[in-house]
């Protein structure tokens, strides 16, 4: 994939006001914590309350008039479907969302407040593809795909695009890893609008294709997830692991219960709501602080999109244990 500093930039610049220059955070107890000064880039209170307004935005918007009239059509956890539905709805471009079934209510609640027509089938790839290609089929949509994508991933470089203006001298930025458009998007950022920041994924353990991938220079194109943290439950891209291939500094794994750990952190630090996967990087960063210590380290937080009942269950289910 190629690209350049300027294309970078005119991308923010077609983003312009339709999208929220998100604010960034700081917790003196959670520097005291880690060691390192850490700054958290609340993507959480983007459009649609994740960062994939910024790709689903830019994507739509890049279409043709004629394609734009065939509607849009992705499968979908929950944020990129929730965030194509409000992106073509701005645009009066109709959203075809294909969720898997063990998607949070949450998630396909709004996506149907977008105004995207949501169709369900099982929780897996294979089945996400083929009910892609059955809407597809019946409505001549176009494809927008949620991380293995071009315009996606140019999209998503916005995010950290900001954070860079936001808070000199970073020496490092932190992504949770899933798709991997996020992680691509914020190396192409880092590459083109700064000066040598390392980017560094971060990984459930029970998601852990990624993770495989990068460290064994074979790319790991299917999986079967299993971790809390639905948003990252997704399999690397190609386009995208090219780019972590040649970018990304490193990745870390976590398990769910370090996650969990960080997600209360971000709750009582923060005084913020953020998803599981939102807390991925935090929890890494934990967990290898004396590698970051004394450093300046940029965090995005992805999502605000938790199902509450859900995760408010999950507790008690285990502290009954």
């Amino acid at each position: 994939m190629k690209t350049s500093k300027l294309q970078l930039q005119k991308v923010r610049q077609t983003l312009g006001k339709a999208l929220h220059e998100t604010p960034v955070l700081q917790s003196q107890a959670l520097n005291d914590l880690t060691g390192a000064q850490l700054f958290f880039k609340c993507e959480n209170f983007q459009k649609t309350g994740s960062f994939k307004a910024r790709g689903a935005f830019f994507s739509v918007q890049s279409l043709s008039a004629e394609a734009q009239k065939k509607g849009v059509a992705t499968h979908s956890s929950g944020n990129h479907g929730q965030a194509l539905a409000w992106a073509a709805r701005q645009m009066g471009v109709r959203a075809y969302i294909v969720m898997p079934e063990d998607a949070p209510e949450v998630k396909a609640v709004a996506v149907k407040a977008y105004g995207g027509e949501v169709h369900f089938c099982a929780p897996n790839l294979a089945a996400r593809e083929e009910g892609l290609k059955q809407v597809q089929a019946k409505t001549g949509a176009t494809f927008i795909p949620p991380y293995d994508y071009e315009n996606t991933i140019l999209g998503q470089s916005t995010c950290a695009q900001e954070l860079l203006e936001q808070v000199f001298d970073l020496q490092a930025v932190f992504t949770p890893v899933g798709g991997g458009g996020l992680a691509a998007g914020t190396c192409l950022a880092a590459r083109y609008c700064s000066k040598g920041i390392a980017v560094y994924g971060a990984e459930p353990a029970g998601a852990d294709d990624a993770y495989r991938s990068l460290k064994s220079g074979l790319h790991v194109a299917e999986h079967q997830p299993s971790t809390l943290a639905d948003g990252l439950r997704t399999t690397l891209g190609h386009l995208n692991y090219a780019i972590l291939k040649e970018r990304l500094a490193d990745i870390f794994l976590v398990n769910d219960q370090e996650m969990l750990d960080a997600m209360q952190l971000i709750y009582q630090r923060l005084k913020i709501v953020v998803e599981p996967s939102c807390a991925v990087p935090l929890a890494a960063l934990i967990k290898h602080k004396e590698q970051f210590a004394g450093k300046r380290v940029g965090i995005i937080l992805s999502g605000g999109n938790v199902d509450l009942g859900a995760f408010f269950k999950h507790l008690e289910q285990k502290k009954g244990r």
